[in-house]
């Protein structure tokens, strides 16, 4: 199993964890096929009022895709499929309030997760990039969701700056991508108690709250999606060029701000 669900029957709060810390908890589509069956578990679990999402490990809470999996994709330009499109709670019609807790890397798909949670918090060491620009891909989906998340200039700059700076847990704290920064390994503790504060509550209150504020996004978030499978289909570079950018690109330090 690649994805983990720990349930704490006191306070009402699950923790799901991406559990692939050998791959800096990057998703396949076994593991994409579990966040489904999660959620969707979720969904009917009366025990669970409020959830934290994780990544296992220190070094990441998820890098997206896995560079590896296979995605076969229908021959007509006008059909794509996108795996990572039902990973999150919002897509799999779960209403129970959803806080991410980020250490170590998030960056790429990730935002698929992030974009649908109610809010971050994020270890001081927590880092936040997207790197398709820099290896021939369109942001599609994930600009998006972080537009909806964050100043416009601020998200700009990070889907199209791409592996050349990565934003700081203070500074995704200060445009407002991360609501808290914890010590280093202490956003899980941090996002349960939030949880726990939510999962205490009348839970009808709580969840027609997350659905209202998610129905502000959603106007201008379909729309958007909409123009995504065009965007990609004309702006991706063949999957051998953007491989061979991934393997041959120097190795640089990137700019941390």
């Amino acid at each position: 199993m690649n994805v983990r669900l720990d349930v704490d029957e006191d306070t009402g709060v699950a923790v799901v964890t991406l559990d692939r810390p050998h791959r800096l908890n990057a998703v396949d589509l076994g593991t994409a096929a579990e966040l489904r069956d999660v959620w969707l578990g979720l969904r009917f679990d009366d025990r669970v009022r409020a959830v934290v999402l994780t990544g296992a490990g220190e070094r990441a809470f998820s890098t997206g895709i896995d560079r590896d999996a296979v995605v076969p994709q229908p021959a007509s330009p006008f059909m794509q499929d996108d795996p990572l499109l039902t990973v999150g709670p919002k897509a799999n019609d779960l209403w129970k309030p959803v806080i991410a807790a980020v250490e170590g890397m998030a960056c790429g798909g990730a935002f698929y997760l992030l974009g649908e949670c109610e809010f971050v918090v994020a270890g001081a060491d927590a880092v936040f990039f997207d790197a398709h620009t820099a290896y021939g891909m369109v942001s599609a989906y994930e600009s998006v969701l972080l537009a909806q998340r964050m100043p416009y200039g601020e998200a700009a700059r990070m889907m199209l700056m791409g592996t050349a700076e990565r934003i700081s847990a203070r500074r995704a704290h200060e445009i407002g991508l991360v609501s808290e920064v914890t010590e280093p390994g202490g956003a899980v503790s941090a996002a349960a108690a939030c949880a726990a504060v939510l999962a205490g509550y009348p839970p009808g209150g709580v969840q027609g709250t997350v659905r209202a504020l998610w129905a502000a996004k959603e106007a201008a978030r379909a729309p958007a999606y909409a123009q995504a499978p065009h965007l990609i289909a004309l702006g991706n570079l063949p999957g051998e060029d953007q491989a061979r950018l991934f393997t041959s690109r120097p190795a640089a330090r990137p700019r941390i701000r």
